[in-house]
């Protein structure tokens, strides 16, 4: 009867410090209560050029009819945006910028279009980088 006893209670003392491993993070998807689930991409243009002065309106324009239109031919909005940073030497640094935000469908064929637009304005306007944020969204027409 003993046997009986301490083989669970041994068991049971073996496993007490024993964790379950937790689930592996998942992709977040939102709970649409109608429409479709949709990413959006909102990328940042920095309208500073490092070399000096900045890309003008008409630059901008030209680059968003000839290089983002026709890659996102379904349409795509644009807002004034200003940026703001604490530098390495402790300065703050402001930068007048453009959002571009596109909604598109979740699949592979999406990544390229963005990402050239990404290539083209850094070569372009000689910039470091252009921020690309993505975001799960329910959007419906």
């Amino acid at each position: 009867m003993a046997r009986v006893i301490a083989l669970p209670l041994a068991l049971a003392l073996l496993l007490a410090g024993c964790k379950t491993p937790p689930a592996p993070p998942t992709k977040p998807q939102p709970i649409c209560a109608g429409g479709d689930v949709m990413i959006q991409t909102t990328l940042w243009f920095g309208l500073s050029k490092p070399q000096g002065g900045t890309v003008s309106s008409l630059d901008w324009m030209n680059f968003v009819d000839k290089e983002v239109t026709p890659r996102f031919k379904q349409g795509l909005s644009v807002y004034e945006a200003k940026g703001q940073w604490l530098g390495e030497n402790g300065q703050l640094a402001r930068e007048n910028s453009k959002a571009l935000m596109l909604i598109h469908s979740i699949n592979a064929e999406s990544n390229a279009p963005i990402e050239a637009l990404r290539s083209v304005y850094k070569k372009r306007f000689g910039q470091e980088s252009v921020m690309r944020v993505d975001a799960p969204v329910c959007v419906s027409f």
